[in-house]
Order: structure tokens, then C-alpha cells, then sequence
């Protein structure tokens, strides 16, 4: 094994700068024997470097091959499996257990004697020891093969060297003088062993003889220990200084980390200062328009718009977790809260108040269309209401309540004020119309057709008593003069009837449009999906989407239309029944308009449900016409009955005289 141990040492770990200094034979547990070597080594160079090798001889000629290495440092238990028996097997615990069984007890011993010393030495316990036995780890394992190197203490380690050259010229010269040297080993060893005993021997009278050197020598030690004595107290004395040194250094060290700390929190805290005062400071300027601001005039206006959006802004900052509970952020909130209020106080009053005017002021102006067929255009009032649209989308944003009650209050004078010009214009159209059948109710009475007939019917029966050529006569010439004069009348009733309830739609639609218009971009009403949300949202228990909410309003103001399009219609009908006719071309032209335009509108709907009475009139007229012909064909042919029989009884007179 001491040969082995020589040549792994200088052919394996004498190149890698190692010292082997424990080596045990094994092989793997439970596995065909294939021998090999594990090695526990040292690093030459500091910092030392202890670990287990795993060598190999090679297949070919008697080489040794470093197969694995691992580094003691990740050992973190060795397992000798029973510490009172004789027992070869050991594990290894790397980063998975390796089992192993040695060649001998006594090498295993020794091994892990090596191992527990150099992990006292290196890793300072880190490694664990199980099955082990106590005397193995405190004493060297007596054993002839490994007490080299397991049975010295940790200065044996450190004081182990490597033969040079010389030494091995030496022990050669040595083993060529003495034949025996290598076939007898012992004999060789006692050779030396006396020999070392002789030189020894000459060493001790040597010394012996140099008596007053060995003196001057232990006096030259004393002051070299008093030396070192008296060093040892400066170093002891410049530690203390160091260690005080270290300690302020330390305190330096710490006070500078808290220096940072704080300087890294008053930076953070700038930040969030900074961020408070740009999101949530309103200006002067803006809280004087949102208290103050003239919201008549549109310098006034603007300022209100912008302190509005500007106070929107700061009170729907996302404010990060614990500002809400600082106290300045409270006051902010309180003020915003304050100005928000009071602002939507003043915006109400002064839109009401606009709201009451300005139907006051339409109102008077009703005298002036009241002799035509026109109704009051109410642009100007729009284009003064709609420079408020966009304080209304902040009121309702943020006063949900009070935008509602201004809708109302809208809706409320709106129907009042077009209730009335829709009244005295629908007053004004039955006149009109009225005035235009005058002369024709006169003659042939409210149904032209119908009268027409009835008069001729009745003027031959009348006749029927004389002779039949001047019955012939007198019939056809008043059929001729009932014909023209009816049939002119009528054209001419019903081409101004037709102008006329023309004007009346055409002025009605571009009102309602135009009303539509204004309420959805006043009241912020746009018909679009995120709007639509957004007002459900505000009032989570109503289904209304946004066209729903502005054909309800316009239902609201315009609630006459539909009342006085059908009274219109029933003078009309009742005036003659045949402009059933001209109203059902006429509504069916404007319906499909207005579908072109909006489908859903409010003037879609009114103008389709006035369609639908129009065509119930028609029927009906057409119903009645059919009656009244078939009856008049009736009361001809009785006519002509009559004519023929008195002229067949003349012709029998006239035969007999």
C-alpha cells in the first residue's frame, strides 16, 4: 500500500500542487468487484483545498487514472454503518450516498480518521459522523499500514514533505549498499534502525560537549520569549486600538446608512408632496369662476368651464393607499367638496332662470305668427343654451340629482311654450283649410262627390212627371252643370288643401329635429354605447338606454303634435273625405324621409302613427264611395225603368186614338 501511495502521489497529484495523505481501497457495494482508490488530498497553495479523489487503474498496463473528485466541503455526513463490529462498508453523503466497502477494517478506520481531522482542521465540524466510533475520532487508529499519516497529530498534515531528488539518490545509493533491501524489508529497517541509534548517540555527546553553546543558546531563547512577549502586548494593545477603530468605523457605517434611509424617504416623501400639490391645487383663479363666476356672459362661461373640468380633475385623482388619511388631503376634499356644491347651486338657479326667460320671451313673440302659417324658430334660444352643454356634462357627471331636475324643469316650460305655437298653429291651419271648401259647402255640402250624385238622381226624379223629351232635356243639362262646377271646385279645394297640410308637416319636422338635436347635445344625450353605460350606470335600476331617455323627453314637449295632427285630420275627412286621399301620399312621403334620416326618432314615430289614422280614413272613404256608387247605379237604372214605361203606355195611347 506504501508503494501505491508513492506512486499516486508522484504521478497523479504531485502535478496538480496536492499532498496525498490518507488512501483506502474499495469498490462499489452490492456490484462486481472492480477496485479502486479513494484518496483524501490537500492543495500545495493557500487557500487550502481538501478533497476525495476517486482513482482508477487503467485497463491497460499499471497506470492510474483520476476517475472523480469531490470536494470535502459538500461531504455532509459519513455513514461507517456499526461502531462496535468489525464492519468494511462505509457511505459517503456528496450530493447523493455513496456506498463503498473497503479491503480491510483497518484502512476504512483509518480513512475516516483522515477525514474527521481534516474536517476539524478545514470545515470546522460541518460534516456528520454517524456509526462512528468515539475513540476512532479523538486517537489515531492503530494500524501498521496508515499510521503515516492517521497516526500524527494536525501538525503532521502541514509537516508532511515530498522527497527531492537528492533524498531519493540517497535512499537508492542506500538500497544499492544493503542487497537485502527490498527482499527483506525488516532486516533492511532494524539496519537503519541501528544505525540511526548509533548517529543519534554521536548527536547527544556532540550536544553534550557543547554544553556553554546549548546555554547561550537557551539564553538567546529566553530573550527571544521575553521578545515575543513584550510583542505580543503591542499587538494585543494595537488590536484593541484596531477593534475600537472598527467599532467607530461601524457606528460611521451605520449613521451613513441612516443618513440614506432618511435622505431615500424625504425624497420619497418630495414625491409625494409634489404629486399632491400638482393634482390636487386648484387655482385661485378657478375657485373664484366656480364661486363668483359670470355664467351670462361668455368670457364668464368659458371660466366656469374650464375651473369645472379643472375641479373634476382634482377630485378624481387616483390617490394612492394612506393619502386619504392625511389631514391636508382631508380639507382638500372637504373644499372640493364645498365648491362642487355650491357651483351646482348657482349653474341650476341661473339655467332655471334662463329656462323661464327665455319661454317668457318666445312667448311673446307667438303674436307675430299668428296670421301666417308658420311656427316660432327657436334657434336662438338653442344657440344661447348650448354654451352651456358642457357645464351640463359636469353637472351630470357630478350632481346626477340636480341635472335630473333641470331636465324636468326644461321639459316643463318647453311643453307649456310649444303646447301653445302648436296650438295657434294647428288654429290657424283648420282656418285656412277651412276657408278653402267654403263656397263648396254651400253648393254640394260637405261630401262634393256624393252631393253631385244625389243632385242629379233627385233632379230626374222631379222630372219623371213630364214628357219624356223634355225630361231627357232637362236632366242632362243639369248633370252637365253639377259635373263642371263640382269638379272645379274640388281641383281647386284640394290643390290649396294640399299646399297647405304640405307647409304644416314641413314646418313641424325641422322643429322636432331640430329639438331633438339640441337635447341631445344639450342634456349630453349622444346616442352612442359608452354614453349609454354611462347613464346606466348613474341609475343602476332604470333600463332606459339613451334613445329611449330622448324620445321620452320629446314625448314630454311635444305631447300636442299627435293630439292636433289627428283633430286636423278629422276636419280635413269631415270637410271632404277625399283628401284622405292627398294626406295618405303626403304622410307617406315625409314617414319614409324621417326613417331615412333616424328610424327610432320621435318624428318617426308620430308622423307613423298619424299614418296609420290617415289610411283608416282612406278605407273607410273608399268603403263609403263604393256604397254611394253602387246606390246611385241603383236609382239610374230605376230611372231608366221609368222612362221606358211611360214611353211604351204614350206609344199605346198614341195607337189607339
Amino acid at each position: 500500500m506504501t508503494a501505491i501511495k508513492h506512486a499516486l502521489q508522484r504521478d497523479i497529484f504531485t502535478p496538480n500542487d496536492e499532498r496525498l495523505l490518507s488512501i483506502v481501497n474499495v469498490c462499489k457495494a452490492g456490484k462486481k468487484k472492480k477496485n479502486c482508490f479513494l484518496c483524501a488530498t490537500v492543495t500545495t497553495e493557500r487557500p487550502v483545498q481538501v478533497k476525495v479523489v476517486k482513482v482508477k487503474k487503467t485497463d491497460k498496463g499499471d497506470f492510474y487514472k483520476r476517475q472523480m473528485a469531490w470536494e470535502l466541503r459538500d461531504l455532509t455526513e459519513v455513514d461507517a454503518k456499526d461502531a462496535n463490529k468489525e464492519n468494511p462498508e462505509f457511505d459517503l453523503h456528496f450530493e447523493k450516498v455513496y456506498r463503498w466497502v473497503a479491503s480491510s477494517t483497518a484502512e476504512k478506520n483509518s480513512f475516516i480518521s483522515c477525514i474527521w481531522k481534516l474536517n476539524q482542521r478545514y470545515l470546522r465540524k460541518k460534516v456528520e459522523f454517524v456509526n462512528v466510533s468515539p475513540q476512532l475520532l479523538e486517537e489515531s487508529v492503530p494500524s501498521g499500514e496508515s499510521q503515516s499519516v492517521a497516526g500524527g497529530d494536525e501538525d503532521a498534515l502541514d509537516d508532511y514533505q515530498e522527497l527531492n531528488a537528492r533524498e531519493e539518490q540517497d535512499i537508492e545509493s542506500m538500497m544499492a549498499v544493503c542487497e537485502y533491501a527490498i527482499s527483506n524489508a525488516e532486516a533492511f529497517a532494524e539496519k537503519l534502525s541501528r544505525e540511526l541509534q548509533v548517529l543519534d548517540g554521536a548527536n547527544i555527546q556532540s550536544i553534550m560537549a557543547s554544553e556553554k553553546q546549548v546555554n547561550i543558546l537557551m539564553q538567546l531563547l529566553d530573550q527571544a520569549l521575553a521578545e515575543v512577549d513584550n510583542i505580543e502586548g503591542k499587538l494585543l494593545s494595537y488590536e484593541e486600538m484596531l477593534q475600537s477603530v472598527k467599532e467607530q468605523m461601524d457606528q460611521i457605517s451605520q449613521s451613513n446608512h441612516l443618513i440614506q434611509i432618511s435622505n431615500t424617504n424625504n425624497g420619497k416623501l418630495l414625491d409625494e408632496i409634489q404629486f399632491l400639490v400638482n393634482y390636487m391645487d386648484l387655482s385661485k383663479g378657478h375657485i373664484k369662476a366656480l364661486q363668483e363666476g359670470d355664467l351670462s356672459s361668455p368670457k364668464g362661461i368659458e371660466a366656469c368651464i374650464n375651473a369645472s373640468e379643472a375641479l373634476s380633475q382634482c377630485m378624481n385623482v387616483a390617490l394612492k393607499p394612506g393619502h386619504d388619511k392625511l389631514m391636508a388631503v382631508k380639507q382638500q376634499q372637504h373644499l372640493f367638496s364645498e365648491l362642487r356644491d355650491t357651483f351646482a347651486r348657482r349653474l341650476t338657479n341661473h339655467l332655471n332662470n334662463v329656462f323661464v326667460h327665455q319661454g317668457h320671451d318666445q312667448s311673446s313673440t307667438l303674436s307675430q305668427h299668428t296670421a301666417e302659417l308658420t311656427l316660432p324658430k327657436h334657434s336662438p334660444l338653442h344657440r344661447d343654451l348650448l354654451r352651456y352643454a358642457k357645464l351640463m356634462e359636469w353637472l351630470k357627471n357630478t350632481q346626477r340629482e340636480k341635472y335630473e331636475g333641470l331636465s324636468r324643469t326644461y321639459v316643463d316650460y318647453m311643453t307649456r311654450l310649444y303646447e301653445r305655437e302648436i296650438k295657434d298653429f294647428f288654429e290657424v291651419a283648420k282656418i285656412k283649410m277651412a276657408g278653402t271648401s267654403k263656397d263648396g259647402k254651400g253648393k254640394f255640402g260637405l261630401h262634393g262627390s256624393s252631393g253631385k250624385l244625389t243632385g242629379s238622381t233627385s233632379s230626374l226624379n222631379k222630372l219623371a212627371v213630364s214628357s219624356s223629351n223634355s225630361r231627357r232635356s232637362q236632366s242632362s243639362s243639369l248633370l252637365d252643370m253639377g259635373n263642371m262646377s263640382a269638379s272645379d271646385l274640388d281641383v281647386a279645394d284640394r290643390t290649396r288643401f294640399d299646399k297647405i297640410f304640405e307647409q304644416v308637416l314641413s314646418e313641424l319636422e325641422p322643429l322636432c329635429l331640430a329639438e331633438q338635436d339640441f337635447i341631445s347635445k344639450f342634456f349630453k344625450l349622444q346616442q352612442n354605447p359608452t354614453l349609454a353605460q354611462v347613464s346606466i350606470r348613474y341609475n343602476p335600476d332604470s333600463d332606459l338606454c339613451v334613445k329611449d331617455m330622448v324620445r321620452m323627453m320629446m314625448n314630454k314637449i311635444f305631447q300636442s303634435i299627435e293630439t292636433e295632427l289627428n283633430s286636423l285630420i278629422a276636419l280635413v275627412d269631415k270637410i271632404d273625405s277625399f283628401n284622405s286621399l292627398y294626406m295618405l301620399v303626403k304622410m307617406s312621403h315625409h314617414v319614409w324621409t324621417a326613417q331615412n334620416v333616424d328610424p327610432a326618432s320621435y318624428l318617426s314615430t308620430t308622423l307613423g302613427n298619424v299614418l296609420v289614422t290617415v289610411k283608416r280614413n282612406f278605407d273607410k272613404c273608399i268603403v263609403s264611395e263604393t256604397h254611394v256608387i253602387c246606390k246611385n247605379v241603383q236609382e239610374a237604372l230605376n230611372f231608366l225603368k221609368c222612362c221606358f214605361s211611360d214611353f211604351f203606355f204614350l206609344n199605346m195611347k198614341r195607337k189607339k186614338t
